[in-house]
């Protein structure tokens, strides 16, 4: 015989009836807790990739038709509204040379604000 719990229903508060595992007086409020937990987090998940997005559009405006990589200055990589905060992934060298992604383009950090700004070479499908 399971036991009876009566406890507040974590959506609107009543009093939730039945077993002790129980959260929600109904599915009505069981439904409209999740999603607004799951709008709460695709708004955050939309903000980083909107970030992500722009990063990538910006690395690949500086980098030249054809080519796979450029010097440029930090200072300008900000001026177009990159941040630093964000992306994909890093890729550390064997020499310690440690390249940060956003997507396939990224920059590998030099002396005095200069960045070397890259294409990653697609990967062969496998």
């Amino acid at each position: 015989m399971l036991t009876q719990s009566t406890t507040a229903c974590r959506q609107c508060g009543k009093t939730v009836k039945g077993r002790t595992d129980k959260r929600f007086c109904d599915d009505y409020c069981r439904s409209a807790f999740n999603n607004q937990l799951k709008t709460r987090l695709s708004k955050t998940v939309k903000a980083v990739n909107a970030v992500l997005l722009k990063n990538r559009k910006i690395l690949e405006a500086f980098l030249p038709p054809g080519g796979d990589t450029i010097k440029t200055t930090r200072d300008k990589l900000l001026g177009q509204g990159f941040s630093f905060t964000y992306h994909t992934h890093s890729y550390l060298t064997k020499t310690g040379k440690n390249y940060v992604y956003c997507y396939e383009y990224g920059y590998l950090s030099l002396d005095n604000n200069w960045l070397l700004l890259v294409r990653r070479q697609e990967e062969a499908a496998g």
